[in-house]
């Protein structure tokens, strides 16, 4: 399983050095080799990952009794409670990324017209990132029904 997790490390760092080529070089990036070389580091990573999933799930089910007897114990039941508390922070914190990009674009775009609303600017943008607390209250208060 060793060699799937170098395989993944692989890709990623594949794919870095081919933006750090991109982004120092971008008038020699023309070159055709570059895009398929992106979509094999990415097919390759998407195939190493479901891979190690697979191989990884099958480990975790063969695993005997004695081998979770190290601290307290974790069902699978549980395990899948706890991503499911997990949850709604990360929606609601993709949700809030997702409304403050345009609210902040705009609020720039006011404010170098009229300077005098910046506090009204900063109000909208509070309201789209309190998106994000209301998840993560949901999910402490989800938290503490497991």
């Amino acid at each position: 399983m060793y060699w799937l997790i170098a395989v993944m490390t692989l890709g990623i760092a594949g794919l870095i050095i081919t933006g750090v080529i991109m982004e120092m070089q971008p008038a020699k990036v023309s070159r055709p080799w570059f895009k398929p070389t992106i979509g094999i580091n990415l097919v390759v990573f998407v195939a190493a990952q479901a891979a190690l999933i697979f191989m990884g799930f099958n480990e975790v089910m063969a695993a005997t009794e004695a081998a979770t007897e190290g601290g307290g114990e974790i069902s699978i039941g549980l395990g899948l409670g706890i991503i499911g508390v997990g949850i709604p922070t990360a929606l609601s914190t993709i949700g809030a990324g997702i409304a403050v990009g345009p609210i902040g674009a705009a609020s720039l775009a006011v404010l170098a017209e009229k300077p005098e609303i910046f506090g009204r600017t900063l109000i909208y943008l509070g309201l789209a990132e309190g998106i994000a607390i209301y998840g993560l209250v949901m999910s402490i208060l989800l938290l503490d029904k497991i």
